[in-house]
């Protein structure tokens, strides 16, 4: 999948692109018509869980969203492409059922 991450005002090492990289193409795994994606990185200055993740990923005609704050990105990563997951499969079986 064709993944742009956006790190709002700080650069993001090459190991936490890879790993975002990673999760978000094993949601190929239960949808393959998934267009592309993009991530949207940021720090706030408040609080403990102050890494925000927003991830939007466009299907045919459909376009899916989800956030999530946490201590570190990676954590926060996978909160959002659990909810990704549970969007797509939802979808999916929508399609089947519908035709």
């Amino acid at each position: 999948m064709n993944v742009k991450i956006h790190s709002i005002k700080f650069d993001a090492d090459s190991r936490l692109l890879a790993f975002i990289q990673k999760k978000l193409n094993k949601l190929d795994q239960f949808f393959d018509r998934i267009v592309d994606g993009e991530v949207f990185l940021k720090l706030n200055n408040e609080g403990v869980d102050n890494k925000t993740v927003e991830i939007k990923i466009n299907l045919p005609g459909q376009q899916f969203f989800a956030g999530s704050s946490a201590r570190t990105f990676e954590q926060a990563v996978e909160e959002s492409v659990k909810v990704l997951k549970r969007k797509v499969r939802k979808h999916k079986e929508k399609l089947v059922t519908h035709g």
